[in-house]
């Protein structure tokens, strides 16, 4: 028979490696991201993939008879604001800095959302920035600043607003939804705010008359929104909101930091890019972040006091 802290420790590792996978699915999606731009406007490419993905949520709410009801009225206006700030606010300001920039520079712009998280979690949730956190926040700064300067003197920052407004936007978003306490099934969670945030999308293109389409999708172009809205969102969310559920705001917002990584190198293979010397060296400071946001730790517990709802 295992020890009584046994089973939480283990469902603690096994959140902390799905939040690596999501990362890890994330970096991929912005190369995906710009594929799908190539035949689709900003609006157009979010309404698809998140509409998509939303669908797919219900399919497996329903085949797994998930129930979707919220147990307050109240929650159903929380999850609407979370989704404003984390589906639309983000989607739609990612998708102008990827059409502005380069995509691994682009996603490393977006990933200051963990360092927003900390600093919002600590303000909204009462949060306490241990000295393990306070270290990986500023491994994290460090590594963002040694990429950003470069970016900021050569003048390549037409993305730049539009990237750190996805960031803040999604960090609002992630701590709202922490401290509203939501108690629902990640898949709930999920299609609730991707209903909302592809709403106001859906709305925004009505008003604006947007064409959705600006070519013809080809293969390339249809990989890249199927990619999105089947693992970059369907997928991903769900395994995003069970994490933010389970481990503190500030440890999946730092976890994150490992998306850039992934969306470098994602980018060299799959569009040709070249990181550059401080690509590679913000990369590993960002790299040391978050595999320190992600260590174990006795003294800096991941739920209890700091509101992770653990559910058996």
């Amino acid at each position: 028979m295992g020890a009584p802290g046994e089973p939480l420790e283990r469902a603690s590792r096994i959140d902390r490696a799905l939040l690596v996978l999501v990362t890890a699915v994330w970096g991929v999606n912005f190369v995906s991201a710009r594929f799908g731009l190539d035949a689709t406007t900003p609006l157009g490419f979010r309404v698809l993939t998140f509409g998509g993905g939303a669908a797919i949520v219900a399919v497996v709410a329903a085949c797994s008879r998930t129930n979707l009801r919220l147990p307050r009225t109240r929650d159903y206006l929380h999850l609407l604001v979370a989704g404003v700030f984390s589906i639309t606010g983000f989607g739609l300001l990612a998708a102008l800095a990827v059409l502005s920039g380069g995509v691994g520079r682009t996603s490393i712009i977006v990933y200051t959302m963990p360092l927003w998280v900390v600093l919002f979690g600590r303000l909204m949730l009462g949060e306490r920035i241990g000295g393990r956190r306070l270290t990986a926040v500023a491994l994290g700064a460090a590594g963002l600043a040694v990429l950003l300067v470069p970016l900021l003197v050569e003048g390549e920052s037409a993305g730049t607003p539009a990237a750190l407004g996805a960031a803040l936007s999604w960090a609002i978003g992630t701590v709202y939804l922490k401290r509203a306490g939501v108690d629902a099934p990640p898949i709930a969670l999920t299609v609730w705010q991707l209903v909302a945030g592809t709403a106001v999308l859906g709305l925004a293109a009505l008003f604006t008359r947007d064409p959705v389409f600006t070519a013809v999708p080809g293969p390339a172009s249809w990989a890249g929104i199927v990619y999105t809205a089947v693992a970059g969102t369907a997928v991903a969310y769900l395994i995003w909101f069970r994490v933010v559920q389970r481990l503190p705001a500030s440890t999946a917002g730092m976890g994150t930091l490992l998306v850039p990584v992934f969306g470098i190198a994602a980018a060299a293979i799959l569009l040709g890019e070249r990181p550059t010397l401080p690509d590679l060296a913000g990369s590993a400071l960002i790299l040391a972040a978050g595999l320190l946001a992600l260590a174990p730790s006795r003294t800096e517990p991941d739920g209890g006091a700091q509101g992770t709802n653990l559910k058996r």
